[in-house]
């Protein structure tokens, strides 16, 4: 293998995801056909070659104009230097300032040290206490982990699994099993953040152990996901077995799609297993999410081959420390999360602005990515081989629709398989099904208004790509359909920054300052049109990195 192939290895964002990894094989079929679908490298190229020397003077500019907007040689530096604490490197400060990343990193160690305990634990206990099936041990450590993490709030977690667990048993009525599920699991993301917090009212339990982590409510989200998904999965099996008469089918060698319908019997879906699948330690705080049947699958019947891999989840490892170093580079480098908390952007420059809404971008990408791989790595060292969230770097898009494929991954496949595929999926009523999905993504993420608009303003912006995809993709041969491509693209990623702005950046009032700046003067228009114009060269580039997968047998989707 040659220095190049091992560097693209390692440094490859999709890291132990089938998706994205060439069969070994190279009599494969289905790799043939995508090889022989691919076009001529174009990396050679005079055009490409040009392409180059705009990244080399583009790139550098970015990070110049990020780090003037947000560092102490910035005006506004003293109304958000409140913000930074001591750094490692170098003597910088470090912008610890985004809440979420900031539980992480301040307990980093504390979760290395837990997932070692979980791993050792089980490799030590189960030959001696000859544990049969991983589920038990995995309820135990589950329920332990449980009351350490949440204290005496694990009684309103226990309720919330109590009703959720009879509501899917014990309403036989298919339609409304599945309605009850869903009202009650959606119900709950209201009443914790209305009540949540409140006190019980009894005094021993108000005065009691409230566990290392009080809000339990942070991580009920994904703990609903899990819920939602068991009913679900029950009530599906259940069905087709009463339909169908059919008592088993083959678990063996199932893939990770096939994994999701896995013929499991209908007493693996007891309450043990239940709570066992809720409380996986590894996946409890932020997934990736796992459904029912796939997690029974690989515990009770057939591990996935990858975690039998040594060498590539060695390689997962490095990928991940790599990734924690660059975070802790930025955050030491560029203070965008501060300023973007203060609002200190007064007297920046458009392309300042848009750098500052870029690079927390880019944090907020990071700090989603490290956190998955963590506890991903984690589930792959215990046997479990949880879906990869983020298969492809935030910056390497330009399909809204791609980009919600390759951004948590696992959840867009737990939204598309419980309410985009049951609600129709992309036929007739796609708009209004992507509408409702963006609805409950957006609720699920906060209960905000910001949230809401962000949720609909994607599915707004999926209309021109949805229209145009349909009206020019019978021009695919042409020479022109490329370029075409790249401008609609433009349009493609400056409507996902908006969006993503809105949300999760700069709010409504910095998205808007930063359009009226970029339209309300020369310097800003001038701004917009080399921009648009270096956003056209970089989807170039991405088409070609597209193609060159298509060229290895990847199969391309995101």
């Amino acid at each position: 293998m040659s220095i190049a192939s091992n560097l693209r290895e390692f440094f490859s964002l999709g890291a132990l995801d089938s998706r994205l990894e060439p069969s070994k094989s190279g009599q494969d079929k289905k790799q043939q056909v995508i090889k022989k679908g691919a076009k001529p490298s174009k990396w050679g190229s005079f055009e490409f070659k040009f392409y180059y020397i705009i990244f080399i003077i583009a790139v550098p500019l970015m990070f110049k104009a990020g780090m003037d907007a947000s560092n102490e040689t910035n005006p506004n530096y003293p109304r958000y230097e409140r913000l930074l604490s001591n750094g490692w490197i170098l003597g910088r400060k470090v912008d610890n300032s985004d809440q979420q990343y900031r539980f992480f990193r301040d307990n980093l160690f504390l979760l290395c040290l837990l997932g070692v305990i979980h791993v050792s634990l089980r490799k030590i206990l189960t030959p001696i206490l000859s544990i049969r099936k991983r589920t038990y041990f995995d309820l135990v450590f589950g329920i332990i982990f449980l009351v350490g993490a949440h204290g005496v709030n694990v009684i309103k977690i226990s309720l919330h699994l109590t009703i959720n667990y009879v509501i899917g048993r014990y309403i036989k009525d298919k339609k409304v099993a599945i309605w009850t599920t869903w009202i009650y699991g959606v119900s709950t993301l209201f009443l914790n953040d209305w009540y949540g917090m409140n006190k019980y009212g009894i005094a021993f339990l108000d005065q009691g152990f409230k566990g290392i982590i009080a809000r339990w409510d942070v991580f009920y989200n994904f703990t609903l996901l899990r819920m939602i998904s068991y009913n679900l999965d029950y009530i599906e099996r259940e069905h087709n077995l009463s339909k169908s008469n059919v008592k088993g089918g083959s678990l063996v060698d199932l893939n990770d799609r096939e994994r999701l319908t896995a013929p499991l019997p209908l007493e693996d879906y007891n309450v043990f297993n239940y709570i066992a699948y809720v409380l996986y330690t590894p996946l409890f705080i932020a997934g990736p999410i796992l459904t029912f049947n796939d997690y029974i699958y690989q515990s009770n019947y057939q591990q996935a081959s990858s975690v039998k891999d040594k060498k590539r989840i060695f390689i997962y490892f490095l990928r991940f420390v790599f990734c924690l170093l660059v975070m802790e580079f930025i955050l030491h480098f560029m203070y965008v999360v501060a300023v973007s908390k203060t609002k200190a952007w007064d007297g920046d420059t458009p392309f300042q602005i848009s750098m500052l809404g870029l690079f927390n971008l880019n944090i907020i990408w990071l700090k989603l990515l490290i956190p998955w791989r963590l506890f991903r790595l984690w589930s792959l060292l215990d046997g479990i081989d949880p879906p990869e969230n983020m298969i492809r770097c935030m910056d390497n898009n330009f399909s809204a629709l791609a980009f919600w494929r390759a951004w948590h991954r696992s959840f867009n496949r737990w939204v598309i398989r419980y309410i985009y595929v049951p609600m129709g999926g992309g036929g007739s009523y796609r708009l209004l099904n992507s509408l409702l999905v963006f609805s409950f993504v957006a609720i699920w993420h906060d209960i905000e208004l910001r949230l809401l608009m962000w949720g609909w303003l994607i599915v707004l912006f999926l209309i021109p790509e949805l229209a145009a995809t349909m009206f020019f993709k019978k021009y695919d041969q042409e020479w022109w359909y490329r370029h075409l491509c790249g401008l609609g693209a433009v349009v493609n990623i400056w409507m996902m920054m908006i969006a993503n702005l809105v949300g999760f950046c700069l709010g409504k009032d910095g998205t808007l300052q930063l359009i009226s700046e970029i339209f309300r003067s020369v310097s800003g228009i001038s701004f917009f049109i080399v921009s648009s114009f270096t956003l056209y060269v970089g989807a170039q580039v991405m088409f070609e990195l597209r193609e060159s997968e298509r060229r290895s047998g990847i199969d391309v989707r995101c």
